[in-house]
């Protein structure tokens, strides 16, 4: 009987049928990096804002006041370059009595600073009430830290959904759980965009982090179970669509004013994904693996057909290594001290790398004046990089560029830290 890999290489390693299938499910790379970065633009700071003094909205109305005539008898100077009204407002209300042309004048004369002052409690008036979700849950003053947390939420849904859904793909099947975390990834993300207050957007925005990590992951598995082992760098080829993806996001940002139209234009096209039922096949590795030999057998016929070949007509069955039929255990990791080391090098690589990759794409690559320009410029420079890696991988091996791409990262990381 022959091995997967011998009739995989008469079939045609990387032909027509595997490219075709490659280009679809990279088109997830797209979708991922959207809900991986949507918080810059969906947790964007408002223009302006202020907290409405009791009062103030009756007034203004009686008083024919434009929103930003409001703002100036609001938010007022300290004279030591502070200000109050935003995260503090004036502890007094104006009511009829209180003249349209200076609501302060009851006071008299006394300064800005000797008047009493209150913490403002969801009374916040912004400029475009609905432009992010900063302004949509109040995330300022001192609930501005929500903002970040909601962030650290939706990666723990991305924890989450590696431990849940990677058994699951191991389980049921790589193609079921992708459709399922699809089509859940796109529910999730309509509710997030209605989402009636913070805490229910938390919970949608975990479970959306959840599902995103099940499309990601089970495509990439996908993709590089159909093809041969020496055409297993399109993982990387993957990583390319991601960084796309990055470019696009804030294109999209620019030209939907509100995060709700954000939230659901990288949202919407999960439930394309679902058509890839009718296009995409079951992994036939993973088939071989739950001994589903026929099933696996008639996909690789199929394979063979679209990229122009035929298999030999005695094939009946084909085997698997002991070692793809295997059950491996997390156990596996740490199991003898060679692996153990090796283990620990690579999640603390992963765990730093995932680390200063967000600061640098969501904050320190964000270095003020046009949001939406500079976003675009920290994506595009993972380009160079990621072609650099295809070019050189092959060549001078895996550890090398692994090393060298660290070092250098770390330099420049520290050498930006001390720029004026």
């Amino acid at each position: 009987m022959p091995s997967f890999d011998e009739v995989l290489k008469e079939a045609g390693e990387f032909g027509r049928f595997q490219k075709r299938v490659f280009f679809l499910l990279c088109q997830t790379g797209i979708t991922f990096s959207f809900l991986f970065a949507s918080v810059v633009f969906l947790g964007q700071a408002p223009d302006s804002f202020w907290c409405r003094i009791p009062g103030a909205a009756e007034l203004s109305e009686q008083c024919g006041w434009a929103l930003e005539e409001e703002r100036n008898f609001s938010v007022l100077p300290l004279g030591n370059g502070s200000s109050v009204g935003k995260c503090e407002r004036l502890d007094v209300t104006w009511d009829t009595s209180v003249s349209c042309a200076s609501p302060l004048a009851r006071y008299g004369n006394r300064s800005v600073g000797n008047l009493p002052l209150a913490k403002c409690h969801d009374n916040w008036v912004y400029k475009h009430p609905h432009a992010s979700i900063v302004s949509e849950y109040n995330l300022v003053c001192s609930n501005a830290w929500m903002l970040d947390f909601s962030q650290a939420i939706l990666n723990l849904g991305f924890l989450t959904g590696a431990f849940t859904l990677g058994y699951a793909a191991d389980r049921y099947g790589r193609i079921l759980i992708y459709l399922l975390s699809c089509l859940g990834d796109g529910i999730c993300g309509i509710i997030v965009a209605f989402a009636p207050n913070f805490t229910v957007f938390l919970i949608f925005r975990f479970l959306q982090g959840v599902f995103g990590k099940g499309t990601w992951m089970t495509c990439y598995v996908i993709v590089t179970e159909i093809v041969g082992s020496d055409q297993r760098i399109v993982g990387i080829v993957i990583q390319i669509f991601f960084t796309l993806g990055i470019m696009i996001l804030p294109g999209i940002a620019y030209l939907i004013p509100t995060w709700q139209g954000i939230q659901l234009a990288i949202s919407l096209p999960n439930f394309l994904f679902l058509l890839y039922y009718w296009v995409v096949p079951e992994s036939p590795r993973w088939l071989l693996t739950r001994k589903k030999g026929e099933k696996a057998l008639k996909i690789m016929h199929n394979i063979a057909k679209h990229n122009g070949k035929y298999l030999s007509p005695h094939y009946s069955e084909i085997t698997v290594s002991n070692e793809e039929v295997s059950n491996p255990s997390f156990l596996d990791l740490v199991r003898t001290p060679r692996m153990r080391r090796n283990t620990l090098i690579l999640m603390y690589a992963w765990f730093t790398s995932a680390l200063i990759y967000q600061g640098l794409v969501m904050r320190l690559g964000i270095v003020g004046g046009n949001l939406f320009l500079d976003f675009f410029i920290s994506g595009a420079v993972e380009l160079p990089a990621a072609l650099l890696i295809l070019v050189t991988i092959d060549r001078i091996g895996r550890r090398l560029p692994f090393a060298i791409s660290n070092i250098v990262a770390g330099i420049a990381c520290l050498i930006t830290a001390f720029l004026p």
